[in-house]
């Protein structure tokens, strides 16, 4: 607890003019007995009682010898080490004992950094919370460079610290300046550096790439050394406070355009730090023409994935379903994300080209794409019809023939037959078809006449539908009635073997 200055006299006052003991003064003033000691101990005043003896005694050698060997060592585990030796104290009161005994490191002292115009950039991230897209929650990061000779800095928004994002930020604002640092100064994140042993650094291989497209050099600054890139450091805190506080926004392309606004506006008009008399606007005009001239084509940072397309025509690109033609189904493709649009590829064929979702499990269709499919299955459907109909009455074949000739819907056709086999069986329907086609009339509504009126002739009830289960394997099969004349002979010979016994 922190006192202010007349407390603190008023402590003194008590305790040197009013000799009051430190519980009376504490209780008086309503502080803790701690604080007080505290004031007086800052004050030069020296402890005026012997302090008693502790537990922990017999062990300060070995724990001030361990600290100065360790003295990063957790006192979690220094207290392990002392209770194996036998020391029996709360662990509390441990850290409490054992804190004044850690050695304090020394005050560092830092060089001021001077750059060149163009030579130096500061690039990092900043976390600005969680955006909710539908069903997803995805992290917003700020992606943050600043020039380290003007301040100029530039800030632009992404949903996600990939390494595809983080190769935009830095291309949108090399376009955004109109030309490019000679060092890039940035952390050890693993889109810059896969390894790292003190000086030895492996590079990941598409930075590489990236650097060399534009002629810049990566600088990752030291592990545990943020004070290096001290400059861009401080303009995120400077985001935070300036920029993105209170700050209404409907989405990340309107938070875009307000951090492009303030950019060039607010941002930029700050006073310079290394001369207050201009601005860093006026300071990056006179930098700007010591950047590097941009290339002539920009470095690819699209996302580049295989997808496999399952037994359904969706490929799914970051959590979402995206349609594609149902030709192409059991089968790998690529696609290529922007964070516009997800395009897919067989090949060099672009197959769908959709608008990109960063939603979570939604699905994202071409309505020609499902309706193709359906007519389809469709087709499919009256074909597997049509084949059971004919095989259980072949004459229906010319029926359908007939019937395609006249205009006939042969789906609709088609099904009405199959509830007529379904009802009447096969050998009835035959025989009401070959009725139907000697009078001319290829139409459903014609065999139905054909079939009542035989079960009429024949003095046969109606007949009662066959509820069948809904499998398709066992709904498409086609039974036809068997001639038995041959069992009847069958039964002929058995009679006349029985005689001659």
């Amino acid at each position: 607890m922190t006192v202010d200055k007349e407390t603190s006299t008023e402590i003194l006052r008590l305790y040197h003019a009013e000799k009051w003991k430190i519980g009376t003064i504490a209780r008086q003033l309503g502080l803790h007995h701690g604080t007080v000691r505290r004031v007086l101990r800052d004050a030069g005043e020296p402890r005026r009682h012997k302090p008693r003896p502790s537990k922990l005694d017999p062990f300060i050698p070995f724990i001030r010898q361990t600290l100065e060997d360790y003295p990063k060592l957790p006192a979690s585990r220094l207290y392990e080490m002392v209770c194996g030796r036998g020391y029996r104290g709360s662990q509390s009161h441990f850290r409490r004992m054992i804190a004044p005994m850690r050695p304090r490191p020394a005050a560092e002292a830092y060089l001021r950094l001077k750059t060149l115009p163009g030579e130096q950039a500061q690039v990092d991230w900043g976390h600005f919370g969680k955006v909710r897209i539908g069903r997803a929650e995805r992290p917003l990061m700020g992606f943050v460079m600043v020039l380290s000779y003007s301040r100029r800095i530039f800030l632009r928004f992404y949903l996600g610290a990939g390494m595809n994002n983080f190769l935009r930020g830095h291309i949108d604002a090399f376009e955004a300046w109109q030309g490019v640092p000679r060092e890039l100064w940035c952390d050890n994140l693993k889109s810059v550096v896969l390894e790292r042993r003190g000086n030895a650094v492996r590079f990941n291989p598409r930075f590489l790439d990236f650097a060399a497209h534009y002629r810049v050099l990566a600088r990752p600054v030291a592990i545990a050394r943020g004070n290096e890139k001290g400059r861009v450091e401080r303009a995120i805190r400077y985001v935070r406070d300036s920029f993105f506080a209170a700050r209404q926004w409907r989405d990340i392309d309107d938070l875009n355009a307000q951090a492009e606004a303030w950019c060039d506006g607010i941002a930029a008009d700050r006073p310079w730090p290394e001369d207050g008399s201009i601005t860093v606007r006026e300071a990056f005009e006179k930098e700007r023409s010591s950047l590097i001239a941009l290339p002539g084509d920009r470095f690819p940072v699209d996302e580049r994935l295989e997808v496999v397309i399952g037994k359904t025509p969706y490929a799914r690109v970051d959590k979402n379903d995206y349609s594609v033609p149902h030709t192409h189904v059991r089968r790998t493709l690529v696609a290529i994300a922007t964070l516009d649009e997800v395009r897919i590829l067989d090949g060099t064929d672009v197959i769908a080209t959709h608008p990109r979702s960063f939603g979570k499990g939604e699905c994202i269709e071409i309505p020609e794409h499902i309706a193709e499919l359906a007519r389809e299955k469709a087709n499919a459907s009256r074909l597997r019809g049509q084949d059971r109909l004919v095989q259980a009455a072949p004459n229906s074949e010319r029926l359908l023939d007939e019937a395609a000739k006249g205009g006939g819907h042969l789906g609709s056709i088609v099904g009405a037959l199959l509830r007529l086999l379904d009802e009447y069986g096969a050998a009835e329907l035959e025989a009401a078809i070959d009725e139907a086609l000697k009078r001319g009339v290829p139409h459903p509504n014609a065999v139905r006449l054909s079939l009542t009126r035989r079960r009429e002739l024949q003095d046969k009830p109606p007949p009662i539908p066959v509820d069948l289960p809904d499998d398709p394997k066992v709904r498409s099969i086609a039974v036809r009635d068997h001639d038995l004349t041959d069992y009847d002979g069958l039964a002929d010979e058995d009679e006349g073997e029985d005689s001659e016994e």
